[in-house]
């Protein structure tokens, strides 16, 4: 088959083309459990192969993708004239970053395929977690989990072949209830990761048995708790819920087509503009984030990108200074030339597509905080007089151009006077993004750092979804409305 792939490649460059890429899936695999309340409510498996192509020519892209390579001609051919149509239209002429000539290949690292265990031991799995989580105050529980399998060959006119092998696994669990108003509170625990693995090992029960008995203990305190203040206080944002704040306002505000203007409809642009590029104080010093596609325990991990770049570990804000984006090869050029200056040496290797019948686009990889040199939550909780902590992700609401936020928490906890006083419910917080990162006054350090999974990433249109991931501390933020 890559023998085919080269060939197709050649006769559409000796065409005219001015680059040549395939994406060849020979197979993408998902498995999906959901349990509720003992009963097993859905076991769904589903498989898929094809391959997707692009041709650049003259200044202009041409896709075409088919799960059917019975004649990969066809696929070839109509790509080639798809670019061919477009590039009488273009407005502004497409240019790729250079890259290396790469022959690789990657692998997730995991010690078991979930694929080759048992469905008996899966749904074992399910039953244990749903009795741990069957305990008094919860009327619905919910125990999930999904597994993710995938090859993926990338030939391109360069030179490059880069075979990838991804195996990811999503679990979850969730318990709701009915507090003493008769409003309705939830927990859930599904992304915190330890370890260097992505395989099935990591549903490890002692540890999920422990989870399961957490967010059942705060469901029920939820249940008796009075509802958060209206007020501005600190806000301690634990790893479950500071992981979105990161997602929705660093890492989307900071893909570099969202800040060209090509990702607007969907899920809005970006208030970064070109100009701010290391100048622009995105928040205080202790503010440092990276793109980090080397962490090896991610689905933001993938070896590389879908444009045949390395993945990298990239700053994004350096102490509080915006430093670098989320780029792919053709966004890199672009922004070089309507900046009028280099604003970027070249990919960040974050182009990827969610499937091979989708182009790649500018996509997170691993959003991360570095850890700070605050202490852990103990200590930050100690050094702060008026504050909430605030964990678990309920509702969220963002700005069309990612400048403002409103984050609703599935728990929260009252701090006065450096003690937790009780648990809140109903808690909310809102801000304005640049003003609410340089109010940090507070970055917890590696004892609170966490990485939490985001499997459920939509962007673009038609739409795509993409698995990635967050390292992130505890934080605290100061003089922040919450409650409303």
């Amino acid at each position: 088959m890559e023998r085919e792939l080269k060939q197709f490649i050649d006769q559409t460059m000796a065409k005219g083309a001015t680059y040549v890429d395939a994406r060849w899936y020979p197979f993408e695999e998902s498995n999906s459990l959901v349990m509720w309340n003992g009963n097993l409510k859905a076991l769904n498996a589903s498989s898929e192969s094809g391959v997707g192509v692009r041709v650049l020519y003259r200044g202009a892209w041409g896709f075409s993708a088919s799960s059917s390579i019975g004649n990969l001609g066809d696929i070839f051919d109509k790509a080639y004239d798809n670019a061919r149509v477009a590039a009488e239209r273009v407005t502004f002429p497409v240019r790729l970053a250079e890259k290396d000539a790469l022959q690789a290949s990657f692998s997730s690292p995991n010690a078991i395929d979930p694929f080759a265990v048992p469905m008996a031991d899966k749904v074992a799995f399910l039953q244990q977690m749903d009795a741990a989580l069957n305990q008094p105050g919860v009327i619905q529980r919910i125990t999930a989990v999904e597994f993710v399998k995938k090859k993926i060959i990338f030939l391109d006119s360069e030179g490059s072949q880069i075979e990838k092998t991804i195996i990811d696994v999503f679990p979850m669990l969730m318990v709701m209830g009915v507090d003493k108003d008769g409003g309705m509170q939830r927990r859930k625990f599904g992304a915190g990761r330890l370890g260097k693995t992505r395989g099935w090992e990591t549903l490890d029960t002692e540890f999920f048995t422990a989870q399961a008995e957490r967010i059942t203990r705060e469901l029920n305190e939820l249940l008796v708790a009075e509802d958060c203040p209206k007020d501005r206080r600190s806000v301690i944002l634990l790893p479950g819920i500071m992981f979105l704040q990161t997602h929705e306002t660093i890492g989307h505000a900071l893909e570099l087509d969202r800040i060209l203007g090509y990702e607007l409809a969907f899920a809005g642009g970006s208030f970064v503009r070109l100009e701010d590029f290391g100048k622009l104080r995105y928040g205080t010093p202790k503010l440092t984030v990276r793109a980090d596609a080397t962490l090896e325990n991610s689905p933001g991990s993938f070896g590389y990108d879908d444009d045949g770049v390395p993945a990298q570990n990239n700053l994004l804000i350096d102490k509080g200074i915006l430093v670098g984006a989320i780029t792919g090869r053709q966004m890199v050029e672009e922004a070089n030339a309507k900046a009028r200056r280099q604003i970027f040496e070249g990919s960040s290797g974050a182009n990827r597509a969610t499937s091979f019948y989708r182009v790649p686009i500018e996509r997170m990889t691993n959003i991360n905080i570095d850890p700070g040199a605050d202490g852990d939550l103990d200590d930050i909780v100690k050094n702060t007089e008026r504050g909430v902590i605030l964990d678990g992700d309920k509702s969220w609401s963002i700005g069309s151009n990612r400048e403002q936020f409103h984050f609703a928490t599935e728990i929260g906890w009252l701090v006065e006077d450096g003690e937790v006083k009780g648990v809140l419910k109903n808690t909310t917080y809102k801000g304005e993004t640049l003003k609410f990162y340089n109010s940090l006054t507070a970055v917890g350090d590696e004892r609170t750092w966490q990485v939490e999974y985001v499997n459920n990433c939509g962007k673009g249109q038609p739409n795509q979804i993409m698995q990635l991931g967050h390292g992130v501390p505890v934080c605290r933020f100061d003089d922040v409305t919450v409650g409303e």
